[in-house]
């Protein structure tokens, strides 16, 4: 999920936990119902995750007589779904017993005492031997407490119109080796294919993380820096692989190669992407994430039985081709606890029952997710769930993760505000990086090592 939307789809989806109808017939009694927040994706047509949690909260009624799930579906932009969860979480009155948590948030809400460890559960429970590792650390604390149980991941990539690149002279089978020969395509796409938007990559503030971290992290890790040094345990100024990341977006739009600026910059650009801009064959490359295909599928919000043959998939080159050669950035969500829910066991045992390995298979098939349980990456049902599921799942080898930090949100809003001053042409590459370092040390609160 990673569509955007209005804030006024929040406030219209709803205001708090108790003016939302129950799953099940009844509401049934505080003590016997648990609450669940999660998720809803901003175009109303796509329905993935609200029919899968509710088959899952319709389980957990049947074989728990008396007990309820009251769902929480809160329709909103991925930044305003975050700060949304983070107002309902503060309150008893207002928390959640479950919610579905992003894992570059998870431990900005642990500092503020949001989330409850699950390590007294999770000790216990069979289950967890089939979790990945790296999976289990994102959802760890710097206490090395776990907050959460993951449900998939997800990686990226660059999604192409392999029937525009044919009318354009470029291959079926495209592999760019760097940065150029991605931008060089594009301008083939501009110059022998006109009316077609050569290539999106998700830019500015509005898109939030999908601009943070399938767009500007790409670039950043495919030159060798990166945001956080884990040695010296502070963060990294804006020096020359920061600088060189700006200057490509700086050379997408600057060229024209990118959608309108004014388009590139609108709260609705991933929904416009996806429903529109791709199925319509209106744009040739687009560096996205995994998960788009559940969007074509015939359950999804726009259906596009071609989409299988008329898009082909390519790893992003590292910025002049040093190995490895390729990169990627792995996120996810996991189900977590906040430290208020009245029905911390009930939550629990819900917990239980998203992750069982038939749900989380279920899950990964319906919403084309990475698996981050070995059973069910092994599955034959999951290896053929979605075109193309076997090449995303093979990005997680070269796949890199956010820093999972607190103070990663701060950061990310401000590489934001960054990318969108060099889109907007309000800033040279030079200039936007120079004004994040002036910004950088007071975000993290000095903890700052410079790069050239």
């Amino acid at each position: 999920m990673r569509p955007t939307a209005p804030l006024i789809l929040l406030t219209a989806a709803l205001l708090a936990a108790g003016t939302l109808t129950a799953c099940g017939s009844g509401s049934g009694s505080d003590r016997d119902t648990v609450k669940v927040a999660f998720v809803k994706d901003t175009n109303g047509k796509v329905t993935l995750r609200d029919d899968y949690v509710r088959l899952v909260a319709r389980q957990f009624e049947r074989a728990h007589p008396g007990k309820k799930v009251r769902l929480i579906p809160v329709q909103a932009a991925e930044n305003d779904y975050y700060t949304k969860i983070q107002q309902m979480m503060r309150s008893p009155k207002t928390a959640p017993d479950l919610v579905y948590e992003d894992t570059f948030l998870i431990n900005s809400d642990i500092r503020a005492g949001l989330l409850r460890p699950l390590d007294g559960y999770l000790r216990t429970w069979d289950q967890w031997g089939q979790f990945e590792p790296s999976a289990k650390e994102a959802a760890k604390g710097p206490d090395g407490h776990t907050y959460g149980v993951p449900d998939g991941t997800d990686t990226r990539g660059l999604w192409f119109n392999k029937k525009i690149f044919r009318r354009a002279g470029l291959p079926a089978d495209w592999r760019p080796r760097t940065w150029d020969e991605v931008l060089d395509a594009a301008r083939t796409v501009k110059r022998k294919v006109p009316g077609v938007i050569p290539l999106n990559v998700f830019t500015g503030k509005s898109a939030g993380e999908a601009a943070v971290m399938q767009g500007f992290e790409m670039l950043l890790y495919s030159t060798g820096q990166q945001l956080h040094d884990p040695v010296s345990g502070k963060w990294v100024t804006g020096g020359k692989g920061f600088r060189d990341s700006l200057a490509f977006l700086d050379t997408v739009y600057r060229e024209h190669l990118g959608p309108e600026v004014s388009d590139a910059l609108s709260p609705s650009i991933q929904t416009r992407v996806a429903a529109e801009l791709l199925p319509e064959e209106k744009l040739a490359i687009d560096l996205d994430g995994s998960w788009l295909g559940q969007q074509w599928q015939p359950t999804g919000g726009r259906p596009w039985p071609a989409w299988s043959t008329t898009l082909g998939q390519a790893p992003f080159p590292t910025q002049h081709g040093t190995p490895p050669g390729t990169v990627s950035l792995a996120g996810g969500w996991t189900w977590s606890v906040p430290s208020r829910a009245r029905q911390p066991e009930l939550a629990w045992q819900l917990i239980q029952t998203f992750q069982s390995r038939p749900n989380a298979l279920e899950w990964c098939v319906r919403g084309a997710q990475i698996a981050v349980r070995g059973d069910v990456a092994a599955d034959p049902r999951y290896l053929s769930s979605v075109p193309g599921i076997g090449f995303f799942t093979g990005l997680v080898k070269v796949s890199r993760y956010r820093p999972a930090l607190p103070d990663y949100p701060k950061v990310s809003a401000a590489i934001g505000e960054a990318m969108e001053a060099v889109t907007a042409g309000e800033a040279t590459p030079e200039k936007a990086a120079a004004e994040y370092d002036g910004r950088l040390a007071s975000l993290t609160g000095g903890h700052v090592v410079a790069r050239p």
